[in-house]
């Protein structure tokens, strides 16, 4: 039982680990962090991320990142704490 106990901690704490995000700035970041640092964005759609802002350049807003393939509102909102721009946040105005 006390073993059991041990594992359950063990994973929940490598679990709460995984999902704690940074805030990470979209206009510079590579695919990897925004992959590692905003949660439902995997590689693949990292990588459309970064295309885009390299073909389109810079994000103004962070609504902006649903005109990116496979990135719907419902991400960039549970995210938003998360994404920045620039120096600052990228709260909507």
């Amino acid at each position: 039982m006390k073993t059991l106990l041990m594992v359950t901690t063990l994973a929940l704490m490598l679990m709460a680990g995984s999902t704690i995000a940074a805030p990470v700035n979209i206009n510079s970041a590579t695919a990897e962090m925004i992959a590692e640092n905003l949660n439902g964005i995997g590689l693949s759609k990292a990588r459309a991320i970064v295309d885009y802002r390299n073909q389109n350049g810079p994000f103004k807003h962070a609504d902006e990142l649903v005109n990116v393939k496979g990135v719907g509102l419902k991400t960039v909102e549970k995210n938003i704490q998360d994404i920045q721009l620039g120096k600052s946040s990228a709260k909507k105005s």
